[in-house]
């Protein structure tokens, strides 16, 4: 009542009540279950844009307008993460776990390896878009480029544009509501030069930020048509592979494997059975539901480093409904909620793997890495 009453300028916002809005997990879940459709959630950041329109952060101008709206400068990053994935672990608990949530880098980003275009396997049914999320060009490329290759093997001639940038969300979240707009734009006009008939992501925050551009954009005469259009290609990469007929995976994964459901995804964009669908196409992968596999893990993209005993024991919820499975893998579509569950899992000191549930299904395809042999 407070947000919406400060938004509709009665009141002033003070320091608390703007805190209380940065504490927000953003999960959507107050905006499932509100019986009088006020989505709470959205007023959060909403609030968040405000405070910072009139009270600006330098911090937020350099990584966001600086950072993540260059892609060449993320490029960059790569060896100052290696770094600190191996020292941070020797400093705080707080910087030890920050530093557990980063997987092994690779020495060059997807960004930089991925060509613009990848044939299809045979011949070419569909003309698929990729859209290379931030972390998953950093932090997971070998996740994208799994999605890629399945995409590939499915009869999918995939182009993945150089030039976009970051969906917005990471803007949107601290208040850059202006940054988000003209990354919209920007991705759009993009994607509009490349004749494809679907746009895949394999990022649960993009895939669910990319969706809303035709929203957000609704009431710009000149974009919103165009963003309407855009947003109405995008699909998660589950989501895609159910709605064609899929290649059946050969080779068997003998484990047991069980799901997380990102916010974005199951409550950002419906999608829930298309991951599990999935993961039980493959021969010899025994697939166990968690108990609340809905529930927030407490990432929230960076609740760990602002809210940490929070974000912990959301987490320690998870990770208790995780052991209880027994999985060998732990799936996921998310990296903020793979980088979370890094996280739960080292500290508990499982044997459990964080992963894609693409990359398994690239696995049965027949691709193993180096680590997987």
């Amino acid at each position: 009542m407070l947000a919406r009453k400060g938004l509709q300028g009665e009141l002033t916002f003070n320091s608390n009540l703007v805190e209380q809005m940065y504490a927000c997990f953003d999960c959507l879940a107050c905006n499932q279950v509100c019986p009088v459709g006020i989505r709470p959630a959205n007023l959060a950041l909403a609030v968040r844009a405000i405070e910072e329109q009139e009270r600006p952060v330098i911090w937020k101008k350099v990584v966001f307008e600086k950072f993540l709206s260059k892609s060449e400068k993320m490029d960059l990053a790569t060896w100052p993460l290696r770094l600190y994935r191996q020292m941070g672990k020797l400093l705080t608990a707080q910087l030890g776990d920050m530093a557990a949530m980063l997987p092994p880098i690779p020495e060059r980003t997807l960004h930089q390896n991925l060509p613009e275009v990848t044939p299809a396997d045979g011949e070419s049914q569909y003309k698929a878009g990729f859209f290379l999320g931030c972390a998953q060009n950093l932090l997971f490329a070998e996740d994208s480029a799994a999605t890629v290759r399945v995409l590939a093997a499915n009869h999918c001639t995939i182009t993945a544009p150089k030039e976009i940038v970051c969906c917005g969300m990471p803007a949107r979240g601290y208040g850059r509501h202006d940054l988000l707009m003209k990354h919209a734009r920007h991705n759009i006009e993009i994607f509009e030069r490349s004749d494809v008939e679907v746009i895949i992501t394999d990022c649960a925050t993009c895939g669910s930020t990319l969706k809303e551009y035709g929203k957000l954009l609704a009431d710009d005469p000149e974009w919103a048509e165009r963003s309407a259009e855009f947003s109405s290609k995008v699909k998660d990469i589950s989501e895609f592979l159910v709605s064609i007929p899929l290649k059946k995976p050969k080779n068997q994964i003998n484990a047991r494997v069980t799901y997380h459901d990102p916010c974005h995804l199951n409550r950002g964009q419906g999608v829930m059975e298309q991951p599990r669908q999935l993961l039980q196409m493959i021969d010899g992968l025994e697939f166990v539901e968690m108990a609340d596999s809905d529930w927030c893990c407490g990432s929230a993209g960076s609740q760990l480093i602002t809210h940490y005993e929070t974000s912990l024991k959301v987490l320690n919820r998870k990770m208790d409904n995780i052991e209880a499975t027994g999985a060998d893998y732990i799936a996921s579509g998310c990296p903020g909620c793979q980088m979370q569950l890094n996280v739960g899992v080292q500290k508990r000191g499982l044997s459990a793997q964080v992963t894609h549930p693409i990359k398994l299904l690239d696995w049965a395809y027949g691709h193993r890495d180096k680590d997987h042999e």
